[in-house]
């Protein structure tokens, strides 16, 4: 039992030492940023082309009195562009409770 008290202790030291951990851009980061940067760009002019495809179907469907579908595609384009712009503050909130 006191081997397990031991090592308790010891990961306590270790936890105070990894709090005082400050982050550092890893060799190479610059093409990871790179490329989140396109896939940022890609995700933002695909949310541009939903949302104006949809808002012209909404406009078809309403002129030939069909139902209505497209609003459903209206708002997962908004809740998605809106889960995607936001994903840096949502990963932040995850990470640093």
């Amino acid at each position: 039992m006191s081997i397990v008290l031991h090592v308790a202790d010891g990961c306590g030291v270790l936890a105070q030492y990894v709090s005082h951990v400050t982050p550092e851009t890893p060799p190479g980061a610059a093409g990871v940023m790179r490329i989140v940067r396109w896939l940022m760009w890609f995700v933002m002019l695909s949310g541009v082309v939903g949302i104006t495809y949809a808002g012209g179907r909404f406009a078809w469907e309403r002129w030939t009195g069909g139902t209505l579908e497209s609003p459903k595609m209206v708002a997962g384009a908004a809740v998605g562009g809106i889960v995607a712009t936001s994903a840096g503050s949502i990963m932040n909130a995850v990470i640093h409770p």
